[in-house]
C-alpha cells in the first residue's frame, strides 16, 4: 500500500515551498514542504505538515514561529537542496531574517513569504500538522512558481487571459 499511495500523491501536482525557523540557538533550520494549504482568510490562517522528529519541526515548536518561502519557478535547485539536508545549505542561499518572529526569508529563492506563527499542532502519521496564524506576507518576484508532480519540477507562470478567466503556462523541468 505504501508504493501505490506514494505514487498516487505523486500524480497530484503541487506548490513547492520551504518552511523555514529559528532554532533555541537562533540557527535557521529549514525544509522543503509540498504540504501546505490555505485554512482561512478571516484571520489568515495556514496549514502544513511537518516530518515528526525533524530540526525544522524542533525548532517551529520551540520558537512558536515559522516562515513559508513559496518558491519562483527557476528555484528547484533551492527545493531540491532543502529537501537533501545538506548541512551547507544556509551558505548556499540568500536569506534573511523575516519580520518580528526573524524567521529565514529566502529572498533570492521565493516569489512570497508569510511570516507565521503557531496556532496548534496535531500529530498524525510520521508528520505534525503545524496550523499557522499569518502574520505578514512579503512579495519579492511575480514572475512564476514552482509546481511539483509526477516526481518532476514544472513552473507555472501567468499567461494570457481568456474569456473564461485567467490562463497559467506550464513548462517542465528536468528532474
Amino acid at each position: 500500500m505504501d508504493i501505490e499511495f506514494r505514487d498516487m500523491m505523486a500524480s497530484f501536482p503541487t506548490g513547492v515551498s520551504v518552511v523555514t525557523a529559528r532554532d533555541g540557538n537562533a540557527e535557521p533550520r529549514g525544509m522543503t514542504c509540498s504540504s501546505l494549504c490555505s485554512l482561512s482568510v478571516n484571520p489568515p490562517t495556514l496549514l502544513t505538515c511537518l516530518r515528526s522528529g525533524s530540526p525544522t519541526l524542533g525548532a517551529v515548536v520551540d520558537s512558536g514561529a515559522f516562515a513559508v518561502n513559496l518558491l519562483h519557478g527557476e528555484a528547484d535547485w533551492v527545493a531540491a537542496l532543502f529537501a537533501s539536508g545538506a548541512p551547507d545549505r544556509w551558505e548556499r542561499v540568500a536569506w534573511r531574517p523575516f519580520g518580528r518572529t526573524r524567521s529565514p526569508a529566502l529572498v533570492e529563492a521565493a516569489h512570497a513569504v508569510a511570516e507565521c506563527t503557531v496556532e496548534r499542532t496535531h500529530p498524525s502519521g510520521d508528520h505534525v500538522i503545524v496550523v499557522g496564524a499569518v502574520r505578514s506576507v512579503e512579495r519579492y518576484r511575480h514572475g512564476s512558481a514552482l509546481l511539483y508532480g509526477f516526481r518532476r519540477y514544472g513552473e507555472l507562470a501567468p499567461g494570457v487571459p481568456t474569456a473564461v478567466g485567467g490562463r497559467g503556462v506550464l513548462s517542465e523541468r528536468g528532474g
